[in-house]
């Protein structure tokens, strides 16, 4: 069954064409590419944690000059012994220009251009040619934005949710599985050892959906409720065009924006 322009296909549990159904306007919005990287990178900006050293860190010890005359550097050296400290580059002294904590990360941006670019990201959902650019693999035949019955908000199993994945022709797991790697630098040992892609993003109309539990294992999946939606999750790194599956229901409340 082929969907028409501007409608989409429903599938079943079992990856089964039930129906076919147009889209919200709301998936028609304008494509502004430069009003969802602005957006994200403010969320993105907004959602950093304040983080500095401490203000007496490297300077809790009894330190003194030497002085001149003795051909080396007038660098502060502990009291009960010869090694420098307290100055920027001996060790376990100070930093020249550490970070502080009272810095403020944030940035603003117009309520006006969040909508906007609310809209437009979620009008490249609908864009397959896009979908495939960013890299999710599904089947030729699959209609973007991926609707499925309202039972699929009932799951509360892992491998019943794969299943679901699998019958569709949702290839994305599978991606996002083999393209974790180890990320390079420092950074693998400050919490954020693997680096993985973003998959598919799932949709539902209720926050407390068991489909919550059921999907939250599955690598690059995140679940979440239509009242959360915003441009960060639907163009994750402000590259538009992430793999979305809606509900019935969720679609539904789309349409009402």
């Amino acid at each position: 069954m082929v969907a028409e322009k501007g409608s989409v296909n429903v599938y079943s549990l079992k990856g089964e064409v039930v129906k076919s159904i147009s889209l919200p306007t709301a998936f028609s919005s304008e494509f502004r590419p430069d009003v969802i990287r602005k957006a994200v990178s403010v969320q993105e900006a907004n959602m950093r944690q304040p983080y500095g050293a401490m203000k007496d860190a490297g300077m809790r010890h009894a330190v003194s000059t030497w002085g001149k005359g003795r051909g080396v550097a007038r660098v502060q050296r502990l009291s009960q012994g010869q090694r420098g400290a307290q100055s920027p580059g001996t060790v376990g002294g100070r930093r020249a220009h550490p970070p502080y904590a009272e810095r403020d990360w944030s940035e603003k941006i117009n309520r006006k251009e969040m909508a906007v670019a609310k809209l437009s990201a979620l009008a490249a959902l609908a864009d397959a040619d896009r979908v495939r650019g960013r890299g999710h693999r599904f089947d030729e035949s699959v209609t973007v934005p991926i609707v499925v019955e309202d039972d699929i908000e009932k799951l509360s199993k892992t491998s019943e949710v794969m299943g679901v994945l699998e019958s569709i022709g949702i290839e994305d797991v599978t991606r996002v599985k083999n393209g974790s790697k180890i990320r390079a630098g420092r950074g693998k040992a400050r919490g954020r050892r693997i680096r993985s892609p973003k998959g598919v993003l799932i949709v539902v109309s209720d926050k407390n959906s068991p489909l919550f539990a059921g999907a939250g294992n599955l690598p690059g999946i995140e679940v979440v409720s239509t009242n959360n939606l915003n441009a960060g999750l639907m163009a994750p790194g402000g590259a538009p065009g992430r793999l979305a599956l809606f509900s019935e229901s969720a679609i539904k409340i789309i349409g009402e924006w």
